[in-house]
């Protein structure tokens, strides 16, 4: 490997060092319920967006509560020798994607039948980091 692209390949390592992912895959919710809970919480730090999502009364909150949770737990496992107060954590995305559709069918008068459409959504977090480490 050349010293450019090693040295390159370092920073990019150390830059995403700094960042923690989430996933939740499949939830049963539709993605305009949770996009509304989503939206509270994008940008704000850490300790804010759980304390916003605990006390929010929407079902959705909850999942996305877990999800901060697991994100800020993937975070530490990353830097094991960081705190994370001093780290300066925030949400710096989080994404909320139609994911798959349950088509079911239901009875309606004279002989017909409406579809109902049971949604689900697929969301993902990213933690950043306000604290640059590089020198």
């Amino acid at each position: 490997m050349g010293v450019r692209k090693k040295q390159m390949a370092e920073r990019i390592k150390a830059e995403k060092k700094q960042l923690a992912f989430a996933k939740l895959n499949n939830c049963p919710t539709s993605p305009r319920k949770m996009r509304l809970v989503a939206d509270l919480i994008r940008g704000v730090e850490v300790e804010k967006a759980l304390a916003i999502l605990r006390f929010n009364p929407k079902e959705a909150s909850r999942k996305l509560e877990k999800l901060l949770l697991s994100a800020l737990a993937n975070w530490q496992a990353k830097n094991e020798d960081a705190s994370v107060e001093e780290a300066g954590l925030f949400v710096r995305e989080i994404r909320v994607d139609g994911g798959t559709m349950l088509k079911r069918l239901r009875p309606a008068p004279q002989g017909r039948a409406h579809r109902i459409r049971k949604r689900s959504n697929h969301v993902t977090l990213v933690l950043g980091s306000n604290n640059n480490t590089e020198s």
